[in-house]
């Protein structure tokens, strides 16, 4: 049962007449999605990346707890654009670069997306995300004389590590983890496996 919170006959009607669309449309009336609150959608974006194994798990935990700052206890239906653009003002107002306040609106958009895909669906309709430009260029490139002169000053030991860096572009957490069973030295070959990289 269904309150129109109206007195106005013609108001039951209406809503009724939407509900049996959504129906026929083969959709869960809207109603199903206002039960919905956000704190569902993020607990389910957090139990996506446990039992995928994602790496980033404590940076989303971290972009969970920002955004239950504006959005807990809201109804899903009620996070919209506009909405959204308010958080993102507030979070530039406390002096947040654009690039984390991006990772806190892709989780939140990961989110709205994981809802839809439910069965049955927790999401109607994922609201428009407006992301910001970054201006986050990586800087700190070494030049080839830049390169030599650090690596003869460099003691012996690491100057392999620093060799193999500057050729491959492996992060140092990858270098410094690898093992003779990674490397092919008749097909000049050096692997990582998989799930041992960034984006996997």
């Amino acid at each position: 049962m269904v309150s129109s919170h109206s007195k106005k006959k013609e108001v039951a009607k209406k809503l009724l007449k939407n509900r049996e669309g959504e129906i026929a449309k083969g959709q869960l009336p809207g109603i199903c999605f206002e039960k919905i609150r956000f704190g569902e959608l993020a607990d389910d974006f957090l139990v996506d990346y446990r039992v995928n194994k994602k790496k980033s798990l404590d940076k989303a935990k971290r972009c969970v707890t920002c955004l239950k700052k504006v959005f807990e206890g809201m109804k899903i239906t009620e996070i919209t654009t506009a909405n959204i653009k308010s958080c993102i003002e507030k979070r530039m107002e406390q002096g947040f670069s654009n690039a984390s306040i991006n990772r806190e609106l892709a989780a939140l958009e990961r989110m709205f997306h994981l809802g839809a895909r439910c069965t049955p669906p927790k999401v109607g309709q994922v609201p428009f995300i407006p992301m910001l430009k970054e201006s986050n260029v990586r800087k700190g490139f070494f030049e080839h004389d830049e390169y030599t002169a650090l690596k003869g000053a460099l003691l012996e030991d690491l100057k392999s590590i620093v060799t193999f860096a500057y050729h491959s572009g492996w992060r140092k957490g990858e270098i410094m983890g690898l093992t003779w069973d990674r490397v092919d030295l008749k097909q000049g070959i050096v692997r990582l496996n998989p799930g041992e990289t960034k984006n996997d």
